[in-house]
This record gives C-alpha cells, sequence and structure tokens, in this order.
C-alpha cells in the first residue's frame, strides 16, 4: 500500500481585533497592518480580515492597506452585499470567504445557509470570481452546505469548527467526539467532490491539533486567541506556537 501523502497545512491570522483594541480608544495605535507585519515574520501563510458592515474593527483604509504593504496573501471575510463587492472590486484581494453577519453579533456565530441562499449566493460567487478573487464559503459541517457550496462553483469551503471549541470548553468528551467527527466528516465529503477544505473558529493551542491532522484540511484560520495570547506571550511568538503545533499534528510528531 502507497504511504498517505500529507498536504502542506497553511495558517492564516485573522487580525481583526488588533482593529478592536485600536478603535477602543481610538487613534491609530495598535495598527492591525503591523501587527499583519509581525506574523508574516513569525511564519504565518496568509492574513485575514473580517471587513462587517458596521466597521466595528477592521476599517476600509486597513484593507487597502493590507493589499499594498503585505506580501502574504490577504484573505478578505465579508458578508454578501452590493458594498463589499465594490471593496473587493476596489482592493482587489488574493481571496474573499462569505460569511453570514449579523450587526448584534459578536463574533460569527454560525455558518453560511448556502443550501437555503443558494439563488443569491451562486451569483455573487460568479461576480467574485470575475474580479479575480478566489471565493470560499464559511459553512457548517453539514452536508448538505456542503453540497450546495459546491454547485455555487465557489472552490473553497472554510468548516465552521465553533461547535467543536464549545464542546472543548465546556470539557465534555462525549460532545468533543461527535462535534470532532462531524468536521472530519464534512472535510472528508468536501475533499471528494473537489472542494478545498479550511477551518476555522475558535481553535486554540488545547483544541487545534485534532483538527489540524485531519488530512483533507489545508488552511486553519485563526484571530481572537492568538491575539488574546499575544497579551502574556507576544503575537510572533503565539503564531510561532501555533505552527508548531500544528505542523506536529500533520506529522505525527506529538499527536
Amino acid at each position: 500500500m502507497a504511504p498517505e501523502i500529507k498536504k502542506p497545512l497553511r495558517l492564516g491570522v485573522n487580525i481583526d481585533h488588533i482593529a478592536t483594541i485600536r478603535n477602543a480608544r481610538g487613534g491609530a495605535h495598535p495598527d492591525p497592518v503591523r501587527a499583519a507585519e509581525l506574523v508574516a515574520c513569525a511564519g504565518a501563510d496568509g492574513i485575514t480580515a473580517h471587513l462587517r458592515e458596521d466597521r466595528r474593527h477592521i476599517v476600509d483604509d486597513d484593507m487597502r492597506r493590507l493589499k499594498e504593504e503585505i506580501d502574504l496573501p490577504l484573505n478578505f471575510e465579508m458578508a454578501a452585499t452590493a458594498e463589499m463587492l465594490q471593496l473587493v472590486s476596489d482592493v482587489k484581494p488574493h481571496g474573499c470567504c462569505l460569511v453570514p453577519e449579523n450587526r448584534k453579533e459578536r463574533t460569527t456565530e454560525g455558518g453560511l445557509d448556502v443550501a437555503g441562499q443558494h439563488n443569491f449566493i451562486a451569483p455573487f460567487v460568479r461576480e467574485l470570481t470575475d474580479i479575480g478573487a478566489r471565493v470560499s464559503l464559511f459553512v457548517d459541517p453539514e452536508t448538505s452546505q456542503i453540497e450546495a457550496a459546491k454547485s455555487t462553483g465557489a472552490p473553497v469551503i472554510e468548516i465552521h469548527t465553533g461547535a467543536y471549541y464549545e464542546a472543548t470548553a465546556a470539557t465534555d468528551p462525549a460532545r468533543i467526539s461527535a462535534e470532532f467527527e462531524k468536521i472530519k466528516s464534512a472535510a472528508e465529503l468536501a475533499d471528494s467532490i473537489g472542494l478545498e477544505v479550511h477551518a476555522g473558529h475558535g481553535l486554540t493551542f488545547w483544541n487545534v491539533q485534532p483538527v489540524a491532522a485531519i488530512p483533507q484540511i489545508v488552511e486553519l484560520n485563526i484571530g481572537h486567541f492568538l491575539v488574546g495570547e499575544a497579551v502574556f506571550m507576544g503575537l510572533g511568538e503565539a503564531v510561532k506556537e501555533m505552527k508548531r503545533l500544528m505542523q506536529d499534528a500533520r506529522t505525527g510528531a506529538h499527536y
């Protein structure tokens, strides 16, 4: 039997909450672009930023500066709106990840309902693709959503790992196992039908390795945890530690 070929695993770092800290006081400090420079030097493979409709953290100028000043691929998380489409046309990020957005939510609460909104999302995916962006859809680990995502023409999905995070935070072994199996099965299905598989939301030093070990997943996007850990160990060191844990899980060195 031929040995299993393990795909490389990338780390995209979401720098939204550097901007959250900046906006709490106003002014220009701390600068999310400087944070992006630091995580690039620490070994991150991409930068993710969510430009929300209410501009609660990242703002338009941040997106433009990130694209102009950072060499890493820029992943623009966004709602499917005409305003965001115009900004993609102006900024031209490497990729766009469509996410659901609720003005009152503290963070993204679930995946995009691609199955229920297919006739709206599919044309939007085509418009983003025509601009030149690689499109991903942020979805819950559900068969119906993954199959609907494939039918839109988007080449990538990002599996929402929030329920897995909640299970690990509750230290509930049965829930952890059940939620992990959903992620694993979703990744296998998506890969089998030709989708590139990413994952993210709520991943930490303590729960990332099982997800990182899933061979079909090629990218993890992590932000809030890394920004929080930066208070204690520095942003660059937090990114390096996350990369180490991911790679060890991928190779089986310590997992």
